[in-house]
């Protein structure tokens, strides 16, 4: 019984997950400046983390984890450099 309430929620989470990685994709193709765009894609890095994370969770694997650690190093460093050569671009 506990088990289809835990699996239920993670396709719910799954299912918000996907809303918000369509929004955000959406706001990253029609953002009006591209302060928004870097926000939007910074945003669907963290999404993409959150999916690999609710499937470790869902297929009870850890090894997933280390993926969602680099995938957040590279999307930091990639954010801090998008943002330091936008401030000096200005």
């Amino acid at each position: 019984m506990e088990s289809t309430i835990s699996t239920i929620a993670l396709y719910l989470i799954f299912a918000m997950l996907l809303l918000a990685f369509v929004l955000a994709f959406i706001r990253m193709l029609k953002g009006p400046d591209i302060s928004d765009r870097i926000a939007a894609m910074d945003l669907i890095a963290s999404v993409t983390m959150a999916f690999i994370l609710s499937y470790s969770v869902l297929v009870e694997k850890a090894i997933y984890f280390d993926i969602v650690i680099v995938i957040s190093l590279i999307s930091f460093i990639s954010t801090v450099a998008v943002s330091t050569y936008l401030k000096q671009k200005k």
